[in-house]
């Protein structure tokens, strides 16, 4: 495919500038976020999160920073499930950068960035969720049978997960505005360019396997 040839070249000529382990960068930045918002709002009652979301009205007011400084919101919960989400955000994040390499896992999160912007300029607002979830996405496609305990005890393979979060995207997809199914469009860009043409393929492959079956069949 083009784009995969275009990324060779580019990876043979700018690899030395990607950044390694990013997804530590990433992750040990969320958990500032989350310690700085704890106490903050401990002391002054005011939260981070509405200062480092992507809010486009506020950027187009001057607010430069928030085009960056969404990537590391952390999730919106308790202490004890920040550190479990914080450490399976760092799981999948490595764990992609050692199947893809560094430059690749770079552009995949880059893709994800510039499409969440995207998707925030159409809404109005955006946060790293979306973001987040194309690396949950891409995580289940490359190790599908890598195991979870949900709710801390139930064994469940992470394609299971996947597919039922991604049939809610669908969901939304079909009842939400057009604002929103184009929000979420751009928000998995990363995801649909990485593996959109692989799926093709393969449903593509099922349909011509399903073709010469019947073909086979009807001949008898």
């Amino acid at each position: 495919m083009f784009f995969y040839r275009w990324l060779s070249k580019l990876e043979y000529r700018f690899s030395r500038f990607s950044i390694r382990n990013l997804m530590t960068y990433i992750v040990a930045g969320m958990a500032m976020v989350f310690v700085a918002d704890l106490l903050i709002g401990t002391t002054t009652g005011r939260s981070l999160y509405s200062y480092f979301m992507f809010y486009a009205p506020a950027f187009f007011s001057g607010q430069f920073w928030r085009i960056l400084t969404f990537i590391f919101l952390p999730p919106d919960s308790s202490l004890l499930f920040i550190v479990f989400s914080l450490y399976f955000y760092y799981l999948i994040g490595s764990s992609l950068e050692r199947e893809w390499g560094s430059f690749w896992f770079n552009i995949y999160y880059l893709f994800g960035i510039i499409g969440t912007l995207i998707a925030g300029f159409i809404s109005g607002a955006a946060t790293n969720y979306y973001l987040n979830m194309s690396l949950f996405f891409a995580f289940a496609v490359m190790y599908p049978d890598f195991q979870l305990l949900l709710f801390f005890f139930v064994p469940i393979k992470i394609k299971w997960l996947a597919l039922l979060d991604a049939a809610m995207f669908v969901l939304s997809f079909i009842v939400g505005s057009w604002s929103e199914r184009a929000a979420i469009l751009a928000s998995l860009l990363n995801f649909l360019i990485f593996f959109g043409p692989s799926f093709y393929r393969s449903l593509r492959d099922r349909y011509e396997n399903y073709k010469r079956r019947k073909r086979f069949r009807d001949g008898f």
